[in-house]
Formats: structure tokens, C-alpha cells, sequence
């Protein structure tokens, strides 16, 4: 069987599985942008993690589930900027930016954005494009995550905290152990809109120090 075979055969059963999948289907029945908002919105309830009048970052936004979500726990008094490398339509209430987050001129504008403004949560979703390769994909996730933490000791208040989405593998140890630093408690979720197979895991890091422990 030729490479391209194998692909075709592997994107079909994904296809299937994805139509067939309840998350997919009651996320299109209640109007949302993607089922991964049963991820956030599990989260959410365990942990209350929005509230009203906070400021929300919401890195690799697209296609916007994750915002239609939270702008509507915020209010009244909140603001919520948004960030992907892709477009996707607008939601009223919320600031999006287009641009890659690897880029330091995308961070900046970012950063300009917030205008010196505290902000109370950092979402990441964040993931690049899997390659299937598992180390590969989990170093690749790894680096969004410390560039996402690094974001958060930058523009996060103390006492703020951070939902990042990370992969098992190679220097996951290490960037759990950073995450500790920062911050005063940190928990792992793994909702139930996370497939099975998927090797993503959440890292709840809540109440950030003023001053990194070493």
C-alpha cells in the first residue's frame, strides 16, 4: 500500500469519526465554533476560572469557540483579546490579533494591546501543525507552552493564573517544574472532550508569584 493510500484511508476514518463524534454534533446544536469548548467549559465549572470584569488572553484562538465561551462569563466588565496565526470571523466583544505568536513583533503588538493593563487569565490552546510523529509534535507544543509561560510572567498580575495545553514527552518534567516556580499551585486536567488517543494534557497553574522560586 503506497504512502498516499495510507493517508487517504487515515483522513477517510477521520472523517467518519469525526462526524459520528457527540461532541462534534452538540457542539453544531448549540452553535458553537468547535467542540472544543466542552474542554474549556469543563475546566471552567471543576475550577471556576472565569469570572466577571477579568482581562483573558486567548492564545491560538481560531476558530474561536474558546472566546465565544468566555466573553460571556467575563460580563459585564471584561475584555478579552484574542490571538491566532489563522483568521476567523469576529465576535462581538472581542479584540482578536492575526499573526504568528513566534514572532517577536506579533508579541509586541500583543503586549501594546494590553496597553499595561493586568490581565487575571492566559489561555493556550495552542497547538502547530502534527506532523504525527510524536516527538517531533510534543517538542513542537513544548515550545508554544514556554513561549505561552513566558507571555504570563511578562503580562500576568500576581495572583493571575494560566490554562496551557501541552503534550507528554520530552521536557514536559522540566516545564511542569518552571510552571511550580511561577506559580503558587498547579493541576493537571484532562477533560473528557480530549480524545482518547490524544496525548494533550492541560496544565492548570493558578495563583502567580510576584517573584519566581528557584
Amino acid at each position: 500500500m503506497s504512502w498516499t493510500t495510507k493517508q487517504k484511508k487515515k483522513s477517510q476514518a477521520w472523517l467518519r469519526e469525526h462526524i459520528h463524534d457527540p461532541y462534534v454534533q452538540r457542539a453544531q446544536k448549540e452553535g458553537w465554533r468547535s467542540r472544543a469548548v466542552f474542554k474549556l467549559k469543563e475546566i471552567d465549572e471543576k475550577d471556576k476560572l472565569l469570572k466577571p470584569g477579568m482581562t483573558v488572553v486567548d492564545l491560538g484562538a481560531a476558530p474561536g469557540s474558546w472566546c465565544q465561551y468566555a466573553i460571556k462569563r467575563i460580563q459585564p466588565g471584561g475584555r478579552l483579546i484574542a490571538l491566532d496565526l489563522l483568521d476567523f470571523a469576529p465576535i462581538p466583544g472581542v479584540e482578536f490579533i492575526q499573526g504568528d505568536f513566534r514572532d517577536e513583533a506579533v508579541f509586541e503588538r500583543l503586549k501594546s494591546a494590553l496597553a499595561g493593563r493586568p490581565v487575571d487569565l492566559v489561555l493556550s490552546d495552542m497547538a502547530p501543525n502534527l506532523t504525527g510523529i510524536a516527538a517531533t509534535d510534543s517538542a513542537q507544543v513544548l515550545a508554544l507552552a514556554e513561549l505561552t509561560l513566558e507571555f504570563a510572567r511578562q503580562n500576568l498580575k500576581p495572583g493571575g493564573d494560566l490554562l496551557v495545553k501541552v503534550f507528554q514527552g520530552a521536557g514536559f518534567m522540566e516545564f511542569r517544574k518552571a510552571l511550580q516556580a511561577a506559580f503558587g499551585h498547579l493541576a493537571t486536567r484532562k477533560p473528557a472532550a480530549s480524545r482518547d488517543r490524544s496525548a494533550e494534557l492541560y496544565l492548570l497553574a493558578r495563583k502567580k508569584r510576584a517573584i519566581d522560586i528557584q
